[in-house]
Parts: C-alpha cells; structure tokens; sequence
C-alpha cells in the first residue's frame, strides 16, 4: 500500500459559498419568513406583547429564530418548522362547530390539517382567549405534542381567558 502526501489546499471559494448558503438555509437557521397579522386593536397587541416577552428560547427541540420582517406579533424556531402569529382577526373555522380541537394546558386550540400543497403539517389556533394566536406546524414536527405543552403555559399565562372581540 503506498501513501502518496499531497499538499491541503483550501477549497476554492465557490465551493466555500455554496456550503455557507447551504448551512443558513437549514432548520434553526438565522431567520424564518414570517408574515405579520394585520395591525390588530391596541388591547389586542398589548397581550401579544406581553406573550412574545415571555415566549421560550426553543420549542420541541428547536432553537428560536429571527422572523423577517421582524415583529412583535411573530415568532418562530427551527427556520419555520414552527411560526406564530399573535393577534389574528378570529379564523371562519371558529364558527364551524364540526371543527377539531385540543386543550392544553387550560388552553383549548382550534386544530385545523394544512393540505399537502401548502407543506402540510398543522395550524393550531387559540379560542376562549382575548387574543386570538395561530401556531403553525410543518408535518415533520407535527408529532411532537410537547410543541403545544411550553407554548400553551406562555399563553395562558399572558392572554387572558375570554372572548376576542376582533
């Protein structure tokens, strides 16, 4: 067996680039495109305020990543494996009393299946509660229920039961 030495060299720089894209373009990467609800009422953005103070470094594992544009009312970790968005106007699907939901936490969420065409996973949205906040999941992190359990603590500790007039 005969070992030949080769100089190293640095690899060539579009290379270099092409990795470095590569590595912000995966999940927990430095920012998620997320767009912000409507300018919601004073008393709504208020609570969402106060929750976006007290919303958690990382959910399911995941870090917390800067949403662009940046905003008050949105947050996300992973990339945008999980978004949220504070002080929605209230979703048609509220209506529907054939609607799915879940409570967690003393927080019931309205739980609507997105369709395969928009990425799939789920959107979970808040009801009783003075401020209506949806939480988008992409499908492979849809399973992980503890997902709900951090975030539905931060609700119920920032968005006072009742019914959102907007």
């Amino acid at each position: 067996m005969s070992f030949h030495r080769r100089p190293v060299r640095p690899p060539a720089l579009p290379v270099l680039v092409a990795v470095l894209a590569l590595a912000g373009c995966t999940p927990g990467g430095s920012e998620a495109r997320v767009d912000p609800p409507p300018t919601p009422p004073a008393d709504v953005a208020g609570f969402c305020a106060a929750l976006h103070e007290e919303l958690p470094e990382t959910v399911a594992g995941l870090a917390r990543t800067k949403t662009e544009p940046e905003s008050g009312l949105t947050a996300a970790w992973g990339g945008s494996a999980i978004v949220l968005r504070c002080g929605i106007p209230k979703p048609p699907a509220m209506a529907d009393p054939k609607q799915e939901g879940v409570e967690v936490n003393g927080v019931r969420w309205l739980l609507e299946k997105l369709p395969a065409d928009s990425g799939g996973g789920f959107r979970f949205t808040t009801g009783m509660r003075l401020a209506y906040t949806e939480v988008r999941v992409d499908k492979e992190h849809a399973t992980d229920a503890g997902m709900l359990v951090g975030l539905s603590a931060v609700v119920a500790k920032t968005l006072p039961e009742g019914i959102s007039s907007y």
